[in-house]
């Protein structure tokens, strides 16, 4: 593959997308070719803050119509060291559109040689969301949720998106899919200013079992195949997986709670 060269005019700058575009006019950036009628559906997606950064989580259940189509979809992902991306909506595209994300970032940091703010991360995204409506008119929405560390103002930050573009700041948490009111109710009951680690990882795990226990297409925990949610934190050491073992005993910890509690909803496990 030959080397291209642009000069002062044309130069495409730190932008991947108008790189593609020099490179390859005329031919439109990778996205999802599924039918509405095939397409597979990411759902719930979460995301809190805490007092050392954000945790983002995810379940794993991807739905077809009425069928379960991928028990262990990944839905949380890294976007570069201190930011990260979680995703519902069409799964094909939505994977694209992570993937588009993160290769964007990475060339902007080669060309510039800086990183990017997170706010700049944030509107990068908001215009792929935004190139995406023809899509999403068609019944391929994808309505993906970011936070990350502010590398500037030293705290986490949480966006959200329409399938418009629209870009909006929540204060302290936000859930979106199919489960996303059950688990915002579960993480406001359960909220407080300055979370320690531990707990927030535990307030979102047990925000995604109570949308698993009202959502059909959303997936809870299952012990007997080893699939749990994913579970990030992103905090001032960047991008960290919240290790499997440590979901599993979050988990018997909160119904143990809910067992103690008469089997009551989430609010009430306290």
């Amino acid at each position: 593959m030959s080397l291209h060269l642009f000069g002062a005019v044309d130069d495409p700058g730190p932008s991947f997308a108008e790189l593609w575009r020099r490179v390859r006019p005329g031919t439109p950036l990778p996205a999802g070719e599924s039918l509405p009628g095939d397409v597979r559906h990411a759902t719930t997606i979460l995301a809190l803050r805490y007092a050392e950064g954000v945790v983002m989580a995810g379940d794993r259940r991807a739905t077809e119509g009425v069928s379960i189509a991928h028990r262990s979809l990944e839905k949380v992902f890294p976007a570069d060291r201190h930011s990260a991306v979680a995703i519902a909506g069409a799964a094909g595209p939505a994977l694209e559109m992570v993937r588009l994300f993160q290769t964007q970032l990475e060339h902007y940091e080669k060309v510039e040689g800086a990183l990017l703010s997170l706010e700049g991360k944030a509107n990068q995204l908001s215009q792929m969301v935004r190139s995406h409506l023809p899509m999403a008119m068609q019944g391929l929405a994808v309505v993906p949720l970011f936070a990350g560390w502010d590398l500037r103002r030293q705290l986490g930050r949480i966006f959200t998106y329409d399938v418009t573009g629209g870009r909006y700041e929540e204060a302290d948490f936000h859930a979106t899919g199919s489960g996303g009111r059950d688990a915002k109710t579960t993480i406001k009951l359960g909220y407080r200013e300055g979370l320690a680690r531990g707990e927030a990882v535990e307030l979102a795990v047990r925000a995604l079992y109570e949308a698993a226990d009202e959502d059909a297409a959303t997936g809870g925990p299952d012990p007997l195949r080893g699939i749990y949610p994913i579970v990030a934190t992103v905090g001032a050491d960047g991008f960290t997986r919240v290790p499997e073992e440590e979901l599993a005993e979050r988990f018997r910890a909160v119904l143990a709670r809910r067992e103690r509690a008469g089997g009551t909803t989430g609010g009430d496990l306290t």
